[in-house]
């Protein structure tokens, strides 16, 4: 069965359910080896963690995409560290069905806008939050999370944006993920702790089966992810 098509926040975006309802942890992937993409998709789906994104670093993350959108339809896989509008274009050709950027730029914008596909542009700064409002655009990536200021950071937008909402990535782990999620303005986080490096290199999909599960339950230990 396939998962259902995540919506934007911006009103000129598609429908249905947002990426940053579908699990309270956003995976975010490294592949060096293209082959390994579906069977390590399956193990984060199994565990409870359908959307998954797979950054642009590395030669065999276009490949990876194109094989879980083919061949893992439950699973809700985008890209990630998206930085040109070429890219945007290359990832969607392959199957992404979401984009997140560690940044944005008004071409960038406007590429991810005319994609089709939900989008979040990274932020750092109140001000680019309050530019990417003035746009209509709602739900964004807040990176690097801890360096820019973690969830005290956050806590303080909260007040004067509350129509903004975020997946903080960047130096988050499975101890500090809850006090994110615990905040009224984050869906999810982003993280890598449930696909450690050693893991996928030994090809342990049992492990990142297991790690993805613990992820997933962060939502009960008191995370707010809507």
């Amino acid at each position: 069965m396939t998962s259902p098509l995540p919506r934007s926040a911006d009103p000129t975006g598609p429908s249905g359910p947002s990426v940053l309802d579908l699990a309270p942890v956003l995976p975010v992937v490294v592949l060096a080896d293209a082959a390994d993409a579906v069977p390590l998709a399956r193990a984060l789906v199994a565990g409870g963690l359908p959307a998954i994104e797979v950054t642009l670093r590395t030669p065999a993350a276009l490949e990876a995409i194109r094989a879980i959108a083919g061949e893992v339809p439950e699973a809700v896989v985008g890209a990630g560290t998206v930085v040109t509008p070429e890219q945007v274009g290359a990832v969607t050709a392959a199957g992404a069905r979401f984009l997140v950027s560690p940044g944005w730029t008004e071409s960038l914008l406007t590429a991810m806008r005319a994609s089709g596909v939900p989008y979040l542009p990274g932020v750092s700064t109140a001000s680019e939050v309050v530019a990417l409002l003035e746009r209509g655009v709602r739900e964004m990536k807040f990176f690097p999370a801890e360096a820019a200021g973690g969830t005290a950071y956050l806590r303080s937008l909260a007040g004067p944006l509350p129509q903004a909402r975020f997946c903080p990535t960047g130096g988050i782990g499975p101890t500090t993920a809850p006090e994110y999620l615990s905040l009224p303005n984050v869906g999810c986080v982003g993280g890598s702790w449930m696909v450690p490096a050693e893991a996928v290199a030994a090809r342990d999909w049992d492990r990142i089966e297991e790690l993805a599960r613990a992820a997933a339950g962060l939502r009960a230990a008191g995370g707010t992810c809507r």
